[in-house]
């Protein structure tokens, strides 16, 4: 029996069989997608039309024939016609057609979509515990690391380092953490059964947990670095809290004594337009500047501009690198051409495209590439893709290994000359590039070797099998919303010799002392994450990587020259200025 299918995605799935059918079976990672805020009544698909068929509803009704023959041609002499998996025949063509026009044109199905709308709310679905897969005695097992603030899974009980053997009976010996993953997330209100390993005991033991909404807020941490300097990890993208997130977090910390700002946007794929203005204005004041919008259909020609009054006057800092992007360089962008803060880092991915979303019929939505948008002083950060495959693409604008050429020389933007607002050269062509450049702290294979052993390590030592750590064992509830001190959980010279011990008696990991000597340093900051993990969750955990990071260590260090770059550009548009209030 024939499927029927819509007229609507007839013709895009023709469409896309007769433009091309081979990048169908590439699919992106979701990165760099500014958008704008979904249009319920959306808006056609361009169509596009041939020359032999000028009138384009001639070659759209062409196009929907031609599919609807391939399509019966596939069901009657395809070997496995009646097995076919419609939803994906549809989505791979559809998918294939978008490749042809750009990166980030694209199609979700119906679970696909809600999953998105999901994501703009800042939550998901589920039990609410970050799980991970680690080798441990000679087997590769997924465990838990740590679970969220008033979550199902918290209120369960599960701990750091607990082992998950089975989840609804089903065997999780051989499955990776991301199947794990899909396995405990569910519909809200639905159980789920987990049986684990207790890290404390070695008991098995079976939980049954009702999952639920669990915030994923898009800043998920605000602390004060060092006296008088705050520091904002907006990380989580751009969803449809985080305007409200960000102004919550300025507020806490300006009552915590705090004079200059670290805004981190490193690793920050983008979100929604609206709240990158939203975040942008709140530096810079009434009227000014904040991005422009150029496209072909009616209404898209249009700026963006402040509309804050009083605008925080702190000296600032933006951290940016190659993956942070699209909505995250909007902000950054504006804030350099105005010559608010200095941006420090590498040159960030470079996407400079907006997408709509267009709802379509059964639930399924397309992000089509409806305009291209420009920092205030003219600039187009959209990278070249026009002479490179999707998969390069993406890479090239990620983060590599230090093996990698890449990550030890990037290019900047070649594109066409700007200038600040006092005058400084910036360019456009790809990506944002910081006036201070900094190398990221990335982890080398051989120290990746060693991320086993001291999770293992840790593992025995926050249940008390280390003897002679006592204070180090943690065997309590997550406490959250902490500040790790400097000193806290220091790793000895004893416990860095228990770590040793641990180690090369483990055969399956193969080190050696020597390794384990070269490596002290990475293996005293991984120690401190893991035991802050267990002790705190994984959210103040990375207190511990950010404290020495070579890149926020830059940041503070250039908060003086921030200070007095925003300064002359305030003068600049009111010379009576003097001084910060």
């Amino acid at each position: 029996m024939k499927k029927r299918f819509s007229r609507p995605a007839a013709a895009l799935c023709a469409l896309a069989l007769a433009v091309s059918f081979a990048f169908a079976q590439q699919t992106p990672p979701r990165r760099g997608e500014a958008r704008t805020t979904p249009n319920p009544n959306g808006a056609p698909p361009a169509r596009s039309s041939r020359t032999r068929l000028p009138d384009s509803s001639n070659a759209t009704s062409a196009l929907e024939g031609d599919f609807a023959e391939a399509l019966s041609v596939v069901q009657d002499n395809y070997v496995d016609g009646l097995k076919l998996d419609y939803n994906s025949v549809f989505k791979s063509s559809i998918i294939g057609m978008l490749r042809t026009l750009d990166p980030h044109s694209n199609y979700y199905d119906a679970k696909e979509f809600e999953e998105l709308q999901t994501d703009w709310r800042s939550e998901y679905y589920g039990v609410g515990a970050s799980i991970i897969d680690h080798e441990v005695n000679g087997e590769v097992s997924t465990f838990v690391l740590a679970t969220f603030e008033g979550s199902p899974a918290a209120k369960a009980g599960l701990r750091y380092g607990d082992k998950i053997l089975q989840v609804d009976n089903k065997d999780a010996k051989g499955h990776n953490s991301s199947e794990v993953r899909d396995w405990i997330r569910g519909p809200k209100g639905s159980t789920v059964r987990v049986t684990v390993e207790r890290a404390s005991t070695g008991a098995r033991e079976t939980v049954e947990i009702t999952r639920d909404a669990v915030s994923q807020p898009t800043v998920p941490d605000s602390y004060m670095i060092k006296p008088g300097v705050g520091y904002v990890p907006l990380t989580g993208g751009f969803n449809r809290t985080t305007g409200d997130e960000f102004v919550e977090a300025l507020e806490k910390l300006h009552k915590q004594g705090m004079t200059q700002l670290v805004l981190d946007l490193r690793d920050n794929p983008g979100g929604l337009l609206d709240q990158a203005v939203r975040v942008a204005e709140q530096f810079l004041g009434r009227g000014q500047l904040i991005l422009s919008q150029r496209g072909r259909i009616p209404g898209a020609d249009r700026s963006y501009n402040s509309t804050n009054s009083s605008p925080d006057s702190v000296p600032l800092v933006v951290l940016v690198n190659r993956n942070t992007a699209s909505a995250s360089e909007i902000v950054a962008g504006a804030l350099q051409d105005h010559d608010r803060a200095l941006v420090v880092g590498e040159t960030s991915f470079g996407k400079g495209l907006v997408q709509s979303i267009i709802p379509m019929e059964y639930g399924t939505a397309l992000t089509l590439t409806s305009t291209k948008y420009y920092t205030p002083s003219g600039r187009l950060i959209q990278r070249d893709y026009s002479n490179e495959g999707l998969y390069d693409y993406y890479t090239k604008g990620g983060v590599g290994s230090q093996d990698d050429p890449q990550a030890a020389s990037q290019p900047k933007p070649t594109g066409p000359e700007s200038l600040t607002d006092t005058g400084r050269k910036v360019y456009g062509g790809g990506g944002i590039s910081p006036d201070d450049s900094v190398k990221p702290r990335l982890i080398t294979p051989p120290q990746q070797r060693l991320v086993d052993p001291v999770f293992g390590f840790v593992r025995e030592l926050v249940n008390g099998r280390i003897r002679g750590f006592d204070d180090y064992k943690v065997q309590r509830p997550i406490e959250f919303n902490h500040v790790v001190k400097t000193d806290e959980y220091a790793v000895t010279d004893n416990l860095f010799k228990a770590f040793k011990a641990y180690a090369l008696a483990q055969e399956s990991y193969k080190l050696t002392d020597a390794q384990l000597e070269h490596a002290r340093d990475f293996i005293a900051r991984q120690m401190r994450y893991e035991i802050a993990t267990a002790a705190y969750g994984t959210t103040t955990a990375r207190q511990v990587l950010v404290a020495d990071d070579p890149q926020v260590t830059k940041a503070v260090d250039a908060l003086p020259r921030a200070r007095e770059l925003a300064l002359a550009a305030q003068r600049g548009r009111n010379p009576q200025t003097k001084s910060f209030e």
